[in-house]
């Protein structure tokens, strides 16, 4: 019999793996930043405070005041981007 020549496969390149492709790793980091956040709302209750406001010395003001603020950023973006939005075809000209 007549040996067959092979084609050579097409060989994909491999794509890196890095350390945040893995869910285990993934699940690691979020448990770490649940344990962080969870030491802070302890070390809370321990903290004095000098501030000049009354309304710093309640609990978790600064987590409440940082959440309020994000939103606030996201919700200007959103009108912002309205006011300065371009067509979608406008650098095809």
């Amino acid at each position: 019999m007549a040996s067959k020549k092979r084609k050579p496969r097409k060989t994909t390149p491999r794509r890196a793996r890095y350390w945040l492709d893995d869910p285990r790793n993934v699940d690691r980091l979020v448990y770490g930043l649940y344990a962080v956040c969870a030491v802070l709302i302890v070390l809370d209750f321990f903290m004095e405070r000098h501030s000049p406001f009354a309304i710093e010395h309640l609990f978790g003001f600064y987590g409440i005041f940082g959440f309020v603020a994000c939103v606030g950023l996201v919700l200007a973006a959103k009108e912002l981007r309205k006011a300065i939005m371009r067509p979608e075809k406008y650098y095809d000209r």
